[in-house]
């Protein structure tokens, strides 16, 4: 069942967004408050919204921004944090999360948001969309606050595997590299592996061997390799992409934001504790206000999903309307610039450079040579 009349010509020239409307914890209700801030902002994104249409309807109605913008897609099921990711890869068809995949597979979207179950969407969109030819584990990228003159730096992954052998690692770097070149403009882009130390000898065996992958493909990959960082180098200017496991990487953000958020409200508290304090906040203001823009986590909201056949953005469960709007911005600046396509013929090339690799290693063994086989 859909809402809403079929689009005119013009909405034809828009940017189509799948959103999954009942991920977030705090509802529906945010989630359209969210798009309808990005349909104000840009005029160049429609939206198919999922969920019951019952509640959807009054909700877009109400958003003067959202009209003639929004197709309402009925999905009657609801993904919750608690569901495991096998029950829902088993049982979900008829979700909003599952029906807002299913757009970007049937080419009616540009790109899916999702504020909900991070493990249900990363297994859906590996079911539904399915992985890239030649990517072992996808990815989730988010952009880090960093002293960059870009502003920031791409981590990866934060939480869509725990796991992470040597070649996925290197992958990563490949994907992060693929995503920075392309959101940030950078040709060039240093990469950094993320490491207790920054000593070639310190760390697990995998990221020893990491280390040596990464080396020998970063000149024909196309970027540079600064070796191992260690977590003070995240929000640093010695690397724009920051390479780890999920594990890691997922500890590393929810330290970042719950840091944040601690030094938000420890300035609130102290410029509130006396008149003489308030007069300074007030003499403050316009730096203290670009200060707090900059270290909010609401700005970058949104991490990618890198490695699938189509444009997954997962937002924070947590996520406020101002969030939403971000995580729908990056879903539509990477539908924009074709990103989903660039990545594809990115990995397709890593994967040729790895087996010509293979083959030159195989050719120079002993054995398969003519002198080799001579008794």
């Amino acid at each position: 069942m859909t809402g809403n009349t079929a689009p005119s010509q013009a909405d034809a020239r828009r940017t189509v967004i799948s959103v999954d409307a009942m991920g977030g914890d705090a509802g529906p209700a945010v989630v359209v408050s969210g798009i309808s801030k990005s349909a104000r902002k840009n005029p160049d994104i429609r939206f198919l919204l999922h969920g019951p249409i019952e509640q959807l309807e009054p909700l877009v109605a109400r958003r003067k921004h959202l009209k003639g913008r929004v197709e309402l897609r009925d999905a009657r099921d609801v993904v919750t944090m608690e569901d495991k990711p096998s029950q829902v890869m088993r049982n979900g068809k008829g979700t909003s999360m599952w029906s807002a995949l299913e757009a970007v597979r049937n080419g009616e979207a540009a790109g899916v948001v999702s504020c909900g179950n991070t493990g249900a969407l990363m297994a859906l969109s590996m079911l539904r969309l399915r992985k890239l030819p030649g990517v072992n584990r996808p990815a989730i990228a988010i952009l880090w606050p960093s002293r960059n003159p870009q502003g920031f730096n791409v981590m990866l992954d934060v939480g869509a595997d725990v796991r992470a052998d040597a070649e996925d690692l290197l992958q990563y770097a490949l994907m992060g590299t693929s995503y920075t070149r392309n959101s940030m403009d950078i040709p060039c882009p240093r990469v950094g592996l993320l490491n207790v130390g920054t000593e070639e000898h310190k760390g697990r065996a995998e990221l020893k061997e990491a280390y040596s992958l990464i080396a020998q493909n970063a000149e024909k990959a196309n970027f540079e390799f600064v070796g191992f960082v260690e977590g003070s180098d995240i929000p640093g200017d010695i690397a724009d992409v920051i390479v780890t496991d999920g594990f890691t990487g997922n500890v590393a953000i929810k330290t970042g934001e719950g840091t944040a958020s601690l030094l938000r409200s420890a300035m609130r508290e102290a410029f509130e504790y006396s008149v003489l304090s308030r007069l300074a906040a007030l003499l403050a203001y316009t730096s203290l206000s670009r200060l707090s823009k900059r270290i909010d986590p609401r700005r970058v909201n949104g991490g990618i999903f890198l490695g699938l056949n189509g444009t997954v953005v997962k937002s924070h469960g947590g996520a406020d309307a101002t969030g939403v709007s971000a995580a729908v911005k990056l879903a539509f600046l990477l539908a924009e610039q074709g990103f989903a396509e660039k990545l594809a013929a990115r990995v397709a090339s890593a994967v040729e450079l790895a087996q010509d690799d293979a083959a030159s290693t195989d050719a120079d063994e002993p054995g398969d040579s003519e002198a080799g086989h001579t008794k």
